[in-house]
Order: C-alpha cells, then sequence, then structure tokens
C-alpha cells in the first residue's frame, strides 16, 4: 500500500512527455475511393446513349398515331395513343399502319395477316401482296374488302400503347 490514492488533477508532465505533446499527430491522408475514370466513363455512357437514342431515331423513324376506330378491339381501343415505328421487315401477326388503297393519304391500323407466298381467303398472294384485318371482324374495312395491299402501302409498325397510362404496354 505504498501508493498514494488517486488524484483528480492530472500530473505534470516530464520535459520528454511535453515535447512529444506538444506536437500533434499526423492526421492521415484521406484517400478517396472512387476511381478517376469513373467521371470519363459517365460521361463516356452519357454520350453513348445519346449516339444509341440518335441512331435510332433516324433508323426507325418514330411517330405517334391516334387510334380512333373500334376495327382493332380489344388490342387498341377508341382514344388509345400508340408509338409507330417503321421496321425493315414486316412479320405476319404484326400491328400495322396502312395506306388505305381505295383513299390515298389514309392511314389505317390492321393486323398483318398474310404475306407474300402465303395462302390467305382461298388465294395465294404474289411477291408484292400483303394482307391486313381488323381485329374486331365485324366492325372492319380490310382486306376482306378491298383485297391485298402492297409494301409501298405499309407505313409502320405498332410497337406501344403510351396513352391512358392504365392501357400502357407492347403491342403484340
Amino acid at each position: 500500500m505504498d501508493q498514494p490514492p488517486p488524484s483528480d488533477v492530472p500530473d505534470e508532465p516530464s520535459d520528454e512527455q511535453s515535447s512529444a505533446s506538444d506536437e500533434l499527430p499526423e492526421e492521415p491522408e484521406l484517400e478517396s475511393y472512387r476511381r478517376g475514370r469513373k467521371a470519363a466513363s459517365g460521361v463516356a455512357a452519357g454520350a453513348a446513349l445519346v449516339v444509341g437514342a440518335a441512331f435510332a431515331f433516324v433508323r426507325y423513324h418514330p411517330a405517334r398515331v391516334a387510334i380512333e376506330g373500334v376495327s382493332m378491339a380489344p388490342t387498341l381501343l377508341p382514344g388509345d395513343w400508340a408509338l409507330v415505328v417503321t421496321p425493315d421487315r414486316f412479320h405476319r401477326d404484326d400491328v400495322v399502319v396502312v395506306e388505305h388503297p381505295q383513299r390515298p393519304g389514309y392511314e389505317i391500323v390492321k393486323r398483318l395477316i398474310g404475306v407474300p407466298g402465303s395462302a390467305v381467303a382461298g388465294r395465294e398472294l404474289g411477291e408484292d401482296e400483303f394482307w391486313v384485318e381488323g381485329d374486331f371482324v365485324h366492325r372492319s374495312t380490310d382486306s376482306r374488302d378491298f383485297g391485298p395491299v402492297s409494301r409501298a402501302q405499309l407505313k409502320a409498325k405498332v410497337v406501344l400503347v403510351y396513352w391512358p397510362l392504365e392501357r400502357r404496354r407492347l403491342v403484340r
């Protein structure tokens, strides 16, 4: 029990301790865990996105179309707004925008039922003949009325409905 009781007053430092305590400890350099290339890669990704969008716009010529009649119900209803693109090729069952053969400049939306070489309605389609029909058979003016259409009359393919929001979806 040779030790004195603990005191609330700190002991005075010796000369060795005072010189060490006068020097503040060096703070470590803060290191960033970001790599400098990320900013450049973000710029490159943004540029690639812009270039891709520009290419898609030039390549596919997106446009919008308003659905007015019931001939494509239930796939498309009056009041729907759809996005259309111009593809290289059209395939059977595509929903397409067609220039009406008897009314130049008037475009209608129908489903592509027959392509060149296929048999539709008891006839084989020729090299440049396509057969289009509405989904609502009883209320559609289509190839059953005016016959096959040419490739030049196929204007676009319907890709998606974007308005009204509750009907937003891809068109198949």
